[in-house]
C-alpha cells in the first residue's frame, strides 16, 4: 500500500443469505398474490434455514484462506438477516470475536420501499398504478416511492459509508455484508459507473444470496480493482443451495 492510499487492501461485498422474506416473496408470486405474507418489520426478517446453510458455507470458504489473508473487520447492515449472516460467517470462518470486530452500520441497510413495501409486482400495479407508471417514466435509478428511497438515495448514504471506510479501515481487509441494492450501488461508486452501466449489471441477474464480490487494492494504491462478482463457488463447493430471489418486487426494485 502506498502512502497515498485510502482504501482497504482487500474488500469483500456479500449479500445476506436467503431470508424468510425471499421465501415469502417466491410464495406470493407463485400464488399470484398482491401482498407478501410477513408479519414483521423488514428489519426483523431472519434468515431461512437455507440462508443459514449458505452463510456457514461462506464462512467455511473464508476458513480455508490463510489466516493473514482473512477479513480483519466485518461491517454489516443492522437488519437481522444481515447480522445473522455475519455471525454465521464469523463462527464458521475462523474470524474470532476477539480479533475480528463486527460493526453495524445503518447506512448499509436495505433500500426502503415506503408504500410499496410487502407488495408483489402485480400488487404494485393493482394498488399503486400511479407509482408503477412513475417508475416506468423515471426508471428505477431515480424513482422514489412515497416514504421510500430511490437508488440515488441509497448511493448518497453509501458515499458517506465509503468515507468512513477510508477513514477507519484503510490498509485493512474488510468484509461488508448487506443487501442486493447495496452491493450494486457500492459497485457503482467504487467503479465510477453511470446509471446505464449499473442497471445493465442488474438486468443480467440478481445478486446471489451469499454471493461474493471481491476487490483488491491496485498496485498504485489509488483504487480498488474488481477481482470477481457474484462468486458462488463457496456455496457450490459444499453443496449449499444457490438462490438469488430479490428482496423486493420487480416493480419496486
Amino acid at each position: 500500500m502506498t502512502a497515498a492510499s485510502r482504501w482497504p487492501v482487500a474488500l469483500w461485498l456479500v449479500r445476506h443469505g436467503q431470508s424468510a422474506g425471499n421465501v415469502a416473496l417466491d410464495a406470493a408470486h407463485a400464488a399470484g398474490q398482491a401482498r407478501i405474507q410477513l408479519e414483521m418489520r423488514d428489519a426483523d426478517v431472519p434468515l431461512s434455514a437455507q440462508g443459514l446453510v449458505q452463510a456457514r458455507a461462506l464462512g467455511n470458504w473464508f476458513s480455508n484462506i490463510p489466516a493473514h489473508e482473512r477479513p480483519e473487520v466485518v461491517l454489516a447492515s443492522p437488519y437481522r438477516r444481515a447480522l445473522e449472516t455475519a455471525e454465521a460467517v464469523r463462527a464458521a470462518g475462523g474470524l474470532s470475536e476477539t480479533t475480528v470486530a463486527l460493526c453495524q452500520d445503518e447506512r448499509l441497510r436495505e433500500r426502503e420501499f415506503g408504500v410499496l413495501d410487502r407488495l408483489t409486482a402485480s400488487g404494485v400495479a393493482e394498488l399503486f398504478p400511479e407509482q408503477a407508471q412513475a417508475r416506468r417514466l423515471l426508471g428505477k435509478f431515480y424513482h422514489r416511492p412515497p416514504g421510500g428511497e430511490s437508488w440515488c438515495d441509497v448511493i448518497l448514504r453509501l458515499r458517506s459509508a465509503l468515507d468512513t471506510l477510508s477513514l477507519h479501515h484503510a490498509g485493512k481487509r474488510v468484509l461488508i455484508i448487506g443487501h442486493q441494492v447495496v452491493v450494486l450501488c457500492l459497485r457503482y461508486l467504487l467503479e465510477q459507473m453511470d446509471e446505464a452501466e449499473v442497471l445493465a449489471i442488474d438486468a443480467r441477474g440478481d445478486v446471489a444470496n451469499c454471493g461474493v464480490t471481491e476487490y483488491r487494492l491496485a498496485a498504485d494504491g489509488r483504487r480498488l480493482d474488481l477481482v470477481r462478482y457474484n462468486f458462488t463457488a463457496p456455496l457450490r463447493e459444499t453443496g449449499a443451495p444457490v438462490t438469488s430471489a430479490p428482496d423486493a418486487p420487480v416493480a419496486a426494485r
